[in-house]
């Protein structure tokens, strides 16, 4: 199983301190490399600062609660990353549920380190043949997830690391309409705070650094609600 392992990350959101630092320790023996994080808050914050290929989720968490990083995971990320729940809850439905919100897999606390990872081999095994996209087109626009560039016609935008990301959210998610809340959290990683104008200003930038090379529209505005990409 180690050719699996190689470059691996998984991250660990778990509150306790000593369970986390048990999986942590007993993954690096086992080859992998490990973000550790004990709240909801903290790992959502770590999946946007390097790649993860498995993550390991308690539910009871401070901050943002397992079911809310399930739903920003799945929803607001798209990914498709395994995630496997680390929980003293082992009712059938409480397991349903969680399946709907997109988990891959279950261990009930207490548990045997042991299992959890040979689980966590399985699932890594079974996705080692997926790689998410690097790149993503839209008309004349396309942004490159690998150097973190965005260009129209070839010609690269000089983007602000906001207006980026908020480019970023719009072409993995054509179909998505974002509220000024959703982009604001989103992008800044802050709670939002009624910042309106912030995000008026950054759309009719990007908005002026496309037009400069192309008289296309890219973002539409819907009255009352958001922005999406444009059709």
């Amino acid at each position: 199983m180690s050719g699996y392992t190689n470059g691996r990350r998984i991250l660990i959101v778990e509150d306790d301190e000593h369970i986390n630092g048990i999986i942590r320790d007993g993954l690096t023996s086992a080859g992998f490399l490990c973000t550790q994080a004990y709240s909801g808050s903290e790992g959502r914050l770590s999946l946007g600062e390097q790649e993860h290929h498995l993550v390991v989720l308690d539910l009871m968490l401070p901050g943002l609660s397992g079911e809310q990083f399930m739903h920003y995971l799945r929803k607001e990320l798209m990914s498709r990353i395994p995630v496997i729940i680390l929980s003293a809850k082992d009712g059938l439905d409480d397991k349903l549920n969680l399946f709907t919100l997109g988990a891959d897999d279950y261990v009930t606390k207490p548990f045997e380190l042991e299992e959890l990872i040979a689980r966590i081999h399985v699932h890594i095994q079974r996705n080692a043949g997926y790689e998410p996209p690097k790149t993503f087109r839209h008309k004349n626009l396309l942004l490159d997830s690998t150097d973190y560039s965005v260009k129209v016609h070839e010609t690269a935008l000089n983007l602000t690391r906001q207006e980026y990301r908020i480019v970023e959210l719009l072409l993995k998610n054509p179909a998505r309409v974002f509220t000024k809340q959703d982009l604001y959290e989103l992008a800044w990683e802050e709670p939002y705070m009624g910042e309106d104008k912030t995000i008026t200003v950054h759309i009719s930038n990007i908005r002026s650094k496309i037009k400069l090379y192309d008289c296309e529209s890219y973002i539409d505005t819907i009255w009352g609600i958001g922005f999406r990409l444009s059709k």
